[in-house]
C-alpha cells in the first residue's frame, strides 16, 4: 500500500506588515549553492514579522548590511553572522550550516577561512545536529534509494551524487513548513532534488547531460567486438542526448523508467504525481524520441 504524504495544510496566515522599505530581490549574480540557504533564510525572515532594524540591534549588523546579506550582495557572510540570524529567526542550524559551508567553498573560500568563521560557534551546530521533524525522516527513508539512482544518472561521481542528496534533505529541512503546507510533500521534495542535481550536473545548451550514464549503460552490456561496442555507445549517446532535451517532467519520468528501471507506480510515488500523469509523460516523451531518433531496445522497465 502506498503511503501518502499529501497534506492539505493549514490556511496560510497573512504575512505581517513591517515598516520601512520592502526587501529587494536576490541579486542575479548569486549562484545556486548560495541560493540553497539564502532562499529559505529570506522566507523565514519575510514570514517572521521582524524588521531589519530590529534584527540589526540583536545580531549586531547595520541594517543596510543585513539587507545586502539577504539579497546576496557584497562579501560572502561569515558563519557567526548567519548563526546569530538563524537564532533570531528560529532556523535549524545544522542544515543551514551545511549549505552555508558548501556555498563558501563554491565562492572560493578556503577551509581555513571557514574554520575561523565558525570558531566562535564551535559545538553549537557543527558537531551534533538536532533531529529533523519526524515526517522529514519518514519521507527520507522512503525515497533515498530512488533519489540516489536518479542523481547517479546525472552525477557519475559518487561523492558529488551523495552531496546532492544530502543538500536536498538539508534544503527540505529548512523549508519543511512550506513542504507540509504544499499539496504533496513528495512533489515538493522532488522539485528540490531536481534543482539540486541539475545545479551540479554538466550542461549542454542549458540542459543537464546524461553522458556518464550512457557510458555506464554500455559498460554493463557484453559486445561481441570493439566495433560493436562503439556502435552501441554512439546509439546510446544519441538516445540519452535526446532524453536530456525533454521537458523536466518527461525527463524525470524517462530517467526513472528507462535508466533506473522503476515501475510506473514507483515513479508516481517518488514524484508525488498521479499514476496517470506518469503514463501521460512517458507517452509524450516516447513520441518525441520516436520522431527524433530510432529507439533501441533497452529491455525496458517493468510496466
Amino acid at each position: 500500500m502506498t503511503t501518502s504524504f499529501t497534506t492539505p495544510g493549514p490556511a496560510p496566515e497573512p504575512v505581517p506588515l513591517r515598516p520601512g522599505r520592502k526587501l529587494g530581490p536576490i541579486a542575479a549574480t548569486v549562484g545556486s549553492a548560495h541560493r540553497a540557504w539564502l532562499d529559505p533564510t529570506r522566507e523565514h525572515y519575510l514570514t517572521s514579522g521582524r524588521t531589519l532594524n530590529d534584527l540589526s540591534l540583536r545580531i549586531p549588523l547595520a541594517k543596510s548590511k543585513l539587507s545586502e546579506l539577504l539579497r546576496g550582495i557584497g562579501h560572502y557572510p561569515r558563519w557567526e553572522v548567519i548563526h546569530r540570524l538563524a537564532e533570531e529567526l528560529d532556523i535549524p542550524g545544522w542544515p543551514l550550516h551545511r549549505l552555508w559551508k558548501q556555498a563558501a567553498l563554491d565562492a572560493g573560500k578556503t577551509r581555513d577561512w571557514i574554520e575561523r568563521s565558525t570558531e566562535n560557534t564551535a559545538g553549537t551546530v557543527t558537531t551534533a545536529p538536532s533531529g529533523p521533524p519526524l515526517e522529514h525522516g519518514a519521507l527520507r527513508s522512503m525515497v533515498t534509494a530512488g533519489y540516489r539512482r536518479y542523481a547517479g544518472a546525472f552525477l557519475p561521481d559518487p561523492a558529488t551524487r551523495d552531496a546532492a542528496i544530502e543538500d536536498t534533505f538539508a534544503i527540505l529541512w529548512l523549508s519543511f513548513g512550506d513542504a507540509l503546507a504544499s499539496p504533496d510533500t513528495r512533489r515538493y521534495a522532488w522539485d528540490i532534488l531536481r534543482a539540486t542535481v541539475q545545479a551540479k550536473a554538466d550542461h549542454r545548451d542549458h540542459r543537464p547531460q546524461l553522458t556518464g550514464a550512457a557510458f555506464d549503460t554500455v559498460a554493463l552490456r557484453e559486445q561481441p567486438s570493439p566495433e560493436g561496442e562503439m556502435a552501441q555507445l554512439a546509439e546510446t549517446l544519441e538516445l540519452f542526448t535526446a532524453i536530456s532535451r525533454l521537458p523536466d517532467g518527461q525527463l524525470d519520468v524517462m530517467v526513472l523508467r528507462r535508466l533506473c528501471g522503476f515501475t510506473a507506480e514507483k515513479v508516481s510515488d517518488l514524484l508525488g504525481i498521479p499514476l496517470a500523469a506518469v503514463r501521460s509523460n512517458e507517452r509524450h516523451a516516447e513520441r518525441f524520441l520516436e520522431d527524433t531518433i530510432e529507439l533501441p531496445d533497452t529491455g525496458g522497465a517493468t510496466p
